[in-house]
């Protein structure tokens, strides 16, 4: 499935208006995550691996990039400013779900 949120194309299972998915559909699951290997954004890496027909591949931590779509306004964040936020968008406030920080090994790319 793909839905279009705040102009970006966001790719997964029973995606919402928000970013939140099949796998992840809490009040703070509102946040998509782009894959360097695909250029697309996803809710999560299971909507990846579910969706896409190839490897998952990390963007780096250090990238400039935008890597982190808010699903509750369409603020764009940088793998450093999402990892070393506080859990909430800096443009809106909305909290993002801290869970998140359990996965970051799966999206980004530290160098390590």
């Amino acid at each position: 499935m793909e839905r279009e949120i705040h102009g970006r194309l966001v790719r997964g299972v029973e995606v919402g208006p928000e970013t939140r998915c099949a796998h992840y559909d809490t009040d703070r699951d509102v946040v998509a995550l782009r894959f360097a290997c695909c250029e697309a954004y996803y809710p999560c890496f299971r909507c990846h691996e579910a969706a896409a027909d190839h490897d998952t591949a990390r963007l780096p931590v250090e990238s400039d990039e935008s890597a982190v779509l808010c699903g509750v306004c369409g603020a764009e964040l940088t793998p450093r400013e999402f990892v070393e936020g506080e859990h909430r968008c800096p443009e809106c406030g909305v909290e993002f779900n801290p869970g998140c920080a359990d996965h970051y090994e799966l999206y980004f790319d530290f160098g390590e």
